[in-house]
């Protein structure tokens, strides 16, 4: 929802530039910041015509990591996509010159549609929510069969090595973490359980490479759908795209079913009774009609994608994506433990770094002992 600029802009130079670039958008404009949540300030632009669009723009001043706000690439995979069968918004323009309104933007359509939070759909019927799950897993698919180079975007990414180099990053920002005190209790936040141990078992016996484009951060709350039909419209937040491994992107989009069944230590963050499979006593799935099973949406995806997926890699991937979830909080709690993160929230996801870890090792240690990966 548009609210209040809170990063104000120089609307006159963004109209010149419009008029000179985007002669179809026409002056004067009225723009709204979006809401809280977007590492890139976004906006809405609603043209002399009435018709809307949006503009993404790098943050003001010094920028702490050199491969986030990368608007530019943002741009480039959303306007390469524009040709294909991905549900994408139409692009317009990119402006790279900082004397404009102050940081690099590009604009693109706005999607007149629905951006839906919790992944079990309330609210919609049960034909609509089974429909809505299998159009994201569709699209997906859709995205993954793209060959980077038929669409020019042969130098977005490495086509090989994406699970090393994760393990690099993620290994490497964990031995950082871990050793970052408190400021005021002086204790380090300390390295993830059996951290070695899964930094052995990753390195070893890594899903076949893929080289395809991935989002990198697919999930139900970052897609469009219809206003009134259960169909995606459009993918957005595009900063963490490149070239690797589609697990990465399918293991994130069926999380809610693997945070919700991987652990009996209730709650955890990101888990929803809903996607507790029926046995359960506690799962409320039967109120959600149509919502699929874990196994149906694997099925879906590999019918699109065009390849069926090995139940180890899928296992694989799944814990990876755990052990990393569980470094990105180990990161909550290092920043919290500096006071750069000071709220409570930031203090509850710190904590979560050791249940995701001990969920990440209980799927190793079933892949160890030859556990099927749809059981996981």
């Amino acid at each position: 929802m548009a609210g209040a600029v809170r990063q104000p802009i120089d609307q006159k130079a963004l109209e010149r530039y419009l008029e000179k670039h985007v002669p179809e958008i026409k002056t004067p404009l009225e723009l709204k910041q979006f809401g809280f949540g977007q590492s890139n300030p976004t906006y809405q632009i609603t043209d002399a015509k009435h018709q809307r669009y949006v503009l993404r723009k790098k943050p003001p001043g010094k920028l702490l990591s050199k491969t986030a706000h990368q608007v530019d690439r943002e741009f480039r995979v959303i306007h390469a996509l524009e040709r294909t069968d991905v549900a994408v918004p139409k692009t317009y323009c990119l402006c790279e010159d900082d004397s404009i309104i102050g940081t690099a933007f590009y604009v693109m359509e706005f999607l007149d549609g629905r951006m839906i939070q919790n992944p079990s759909f309330p609210g919609v019927s049960a034909e609509d929510r089974r429909a809505m799950w299998k159009d994201a897993v569709r699209t997906l698919g859709k995205l993954h069969r793209i060959r980077p180079k038929d669409v020019g975007l042969e130098t977005f990414g490495k086509p090989s090595g994406f699970y090393s180099r994760q393990i690099k990053t993620f290994g490497r920002l964990a031995e950082t973490q871990s050793s970052t005190k408190d400021i005021e209790s002086g204790e380090a936040v300390g390295q993830l359980p059996h951290f070695n141990e899964f930094l052995s078992f990753f390195q070893q016996n890594q899903p076949q490479d893929r080289g395809v484009l991935v989002h990198g951060d697919y999930k139900i709350d970052n897609l469009v759908f219809h206003n009134t039909e259960p169909r995606v419209i459009g993918i957005l937040d595009w900063e963490m795209s490149t070239v690797g491994h589609p697990y990465a992107d399918l293991t994130n989009l069926i999380q809610p079913w693997t945070i919700s069944n991987a652990t009996e230590s209730w709650p955890r963050i990101h888990a929803d009774t809903a996607f507790l499979h029926p046995s359960k006593s506690n799962s409320t799935n039967s109120e959600y009609p149509g919502l699929p099973a874990r196994e149906e949406a694997v099925a879906w995806y590999e019918e699109t994608a065009g390849y069926q997926i090995p139940e180890k890699e899928l296992a694989w991937a799944t814990s990876f994506a755990l052990f990393r979830d569980s470094i990105i909080f180990q990161g909550i709690a290092a920043r919290y433990a500096t006071r750069q993160a000071s709220s409570d929230k930031a203090m509850t996801y710190g904590r979560e770094r050791t249940p995701y870890a001990e969920m990440a090792w209980e799927m190793v240690e079933k892949i160890k002992q030859g556990s099927r990966g749809s059981k996981l």
